[in-house]
């Protein structure tokens, strides 16, 4: 077996595994419009091997059903109609047995089409395809989370599976001295195409925390009251708490006095150590004026990333730099 065809099916199991431990009832609701159900996930990313490849090296290939392209596309205009996003998870049908049996019928073509030699352009599709995957399984998680949390009973997708309790390595600042840095993706290995376009900026001189900032901290801006202060947030940051009325991060609740914050194995009391997830822009922006410092810019972290060990870990606030 090709290397190549090693990684696609490790991909592939990897969607599989992600739902392994849900029910019938799990893979359709959509209780939000920017959130979509584990079966659409597992669906369009197989539409998207069908439609990108399949049909484009397999002669006389046939669909596994000819609605699929309808229900299962995203945002590829150039590729036709498509379902109206916020109702996703009004789609009962095809049930997800068919679903499944969708994905074993498009892996037995690529399969067998990785049997033969492959081009660059093949190749390079079906790495593209792998990493749109690998996106689509963080997207499955985090939307599945966000709609299991709807649920007032807690319920544990997975026992010793909570992704956010993670704590820091490292303490203090680093300093990044002023200059001219190459920004974007430099190498041969894949990249999506919003990396590229390498090019210089000039930073001035600045410093960089070396740790993310932790629940105790984010509780400690709480208590201040940062939830109240309009000081600290930009004007449609503070409207946004005002209107939605957000007094603490999201998934977070107090019960008898000591807060809670829901995970992927349930309700868990907060670790006052563990790394501060879940933290919109506002909400981040706010923390770190309070703080007195602010927000790194886009360049400037990806100059002092590979220079911090911050680990792999999702949703994270990003850490803080000097004013």
């Amino acid at each position: 077996m090709s290397e190549l065809l090693q990684l696609y099916k490790k991909t592939r199991s990897q969607s599989a595994a992600l739902c392994e431990p849900l029910e019938i009832e799990d893979y359709i609701p959509q209780p939000v419009d920017f959130a979509s159900p584990p079966k659409w996930h597992l669906s369009h990313s197989t539409w998207f091997f069908e439609e990108m490849i399949l049909k484009k090296f397999v002669k006389d290939y046939q669909v596994f059903n000819p609605h699929f392209a309808f229900l299962f596309n995203s945002y590829y205009q150039t590729l036709g109609e498509r379902a109206i996003r916020t109702e996703r998870g009004t789609i009962t049908r095809p049930t997800v047995k068919e679903v499944y049996d969708y994905r074993k019928y498009v892996d037995d073509h690529i399969s067998a089409l990785l049997q033969n030699p492959v081009n660059s352009t093949l190749e390079e599709l079906i790495v593209l395809g792998i990493n749109h995957e690998q996106q689509h399984q963080e997207l499955l998680i985090t939307d599945l989370k966000h709609t299991l949390s709807y649920n007032p009973i807690y319920p544990v997708y997975k026992e010793n599976f909570n992704l956010t309790a993670q704590q820091n390595s490292e303490k203090g600042w680093l300093k990044i001295d002023e200059g001219i840095y190459s920004i974007g993706f430099e190498g041969e290995g894949f990249h999506f195409d919003n990396e590229k376009g390498r090019h210089q900026v000039f930073l001035h001189e600045f410093e960089i925390s070396k740790s993310l900032v932790t629940n105790a901290e984010f509780i400690e801006f709480m208590q201040a009251g940062g939830y109240e202060n309009f000081k600290f947030w930009l004007d449609e940051g503070w409207n946004w708490v005002t209107e939605n009325q957000v007094k603490s991060p999201l998934y977070w609740t107090k019960i008898d006095d000591k807060w809670h914050s829901f995970t992927l194995e349930g309700l868990k009391p907060i670790e006052p150590e563990d790394i501060l997830t879940h933290i919109s822009f506002y909400e981040a922006q706010a923390f770190a004026t309070w703080k007195g410092c602010r927000l790194p810019t886009e360049f400037e972290w990806e100059v002092t990333a590979e220079q911090l060990d911050w680990g792999m870990d999702l949703f994270r606030l990003s850490s803080l730099s000097k004013v």
